[in-house]
């Protein structure tokens, strides 16, 4: 039977001969498959493979879907997300309980998002208004893996590099999985000394995930490294530019990007063109450059003529963006008024409305 990379498992047989691009087979008819050959395949772009209906331990191989192409395509992409936040939460349960990280578990949550969301990227700008406070952490996980693919893929990564990066955004926040769930679900604002715990979730993190089959060094530098900041003022190595890798800093922007739109216990959301002013702005210096363009450049193409409803309640229209403050663009009132939002200061973006 033919099916989608990211449904394999290991132990699963091949039916058939894999091939690449070149003629000769990347792996041949009747393999066992493993982890290490999984990475292999997704770094080569194979999308489908033939396997048996019996794996390699006696067991029947039931993937969860199997559909063809067009079916998938009319899949509706927030169902898929808020099913992979269903399926972290259960992963995330079992870290908890002292369970390894099985990274053919992860990929098979998030790859398929992955594979849908540069066709469905507008919902992207979207997806935070279904993190709650209490599964804020479950969403987290999925959304900065997409947004991390996203920026990657918008910054001319290759595709094995993408998925990578995507990896390490899903991965980074594991180590929570260690903290006592008092502070996962603490309502006031952290101490000092919550604050210090918290900190060390990138170590954790990393230590869950380093040396495990099919986990390459640079996602496991990725995870240790998000909250690292150019200017040292981050954690947990206070490193500074030269020594944080891309991936980092790709993965860096993606999770504060989703942490400030996203309901918190102790922090309430913003909307993303208040994140993208702060982060353009107030914290000019912490980040790379050229991520945080792309980041910018992909929610205001995204957004163009979108409704949003503005700091004083009104609802309004974007109409044009400025290139030199892509945070506050035209937006024209439903009596054909148009507000230049850089020439007043007092209204700004407070919430994308969803044209769906």
């Amino acid at each position: 039977m033919e099916v989608k990379l990211s449904q394999v498992e290991p132990g699963c047989i091949t039916s058939k001969d894999v091939k690449g691009l070149t003629k000769l087979p990347l792996v041949k008819e009747n393999t066992t498959l493993t982890v290490e050959l999984l990475t292999v395949l997704e770094a080569f772009m194979v999308e489908t493979i033939h396997v048996k209906s019996i794996k390699s331990n006696g067991e029947r191989f039931l993937p969860d879907k199997i559909e063809d192409h067009k079916h998938e395509e009319s899949v509706d992409f927030v169902s898929m997300y808020l099913n992979a936040v269903k399926n972290y939460e259960s992963l995330f349960q079992t870290w908890q309980a002292g369970q390894k990280v099985e990274l053919y578990k992860v990929r098979a949550v998030l790859l398929p998002l992955l594979d849908q969301v540069k066709k469905e990227h507008y919902k992207l700008v979207y997806l935070h208004h279904y993190s709650t406070k209490d599964h804020y952490l479950y969403h987290h996980g999925i959304y900065v893996g997409i947004l991390s693919y996203y920026l990657a893929y918008k910054l001319n990564y290759p595709h094995a590099e993408c998925v990578q990066i995507g990896l390490a955004g899903t991965l980074a926040d594991i180590g929570m999985a260690k903290m006592t769930p008092r502070l996962l679900h603490k309502d006031e604002s952290l101490n000092s000394q919550e604050y210090e715990e918290i900190k060390k979730h990138p170590v954790y993190s990393y230590n869950m995930i380093k040396g495990q089959t099919g986990i390459t060094d640079l996602i496991t530098l990725a995870v240790l490294q998000h909250h690292e900041r150019n200017d040292g003022s981050g954690y947990p190595l206070g490193i500074k530019e030269d020594k944080i890798h891309r991936f980092g800093q790709i993965v860096a922007v993606a999770d504060v990007y989703h942490a400030m739109t996203s309901e918190r216990h102790y922090r309430r959301k913003r909307s993303p063109f208040q994140v993208l002013e702060e982060i353009s702005m107030g914290q000019f210096g912490k980040f790379d450059y050229n991520v945080t363009q792309a980041l910018m450049q992909s929610i205001n193409y995204i957004s163009y003529g979108n409704r949003v409803r503005l700091s004083n309640g009104e609802e309004a229209q974007i109409i044009f963006f400025d290139e030199q403050h892509p945070t506050r663009p035209l937006v024209k009132l439903p009596s054909g008024e148009i507000i230049n939002l850089v020439q007043n200061h007092s209204l700004f973006i407070a919430e994308l409305i969803d044209n769906n």
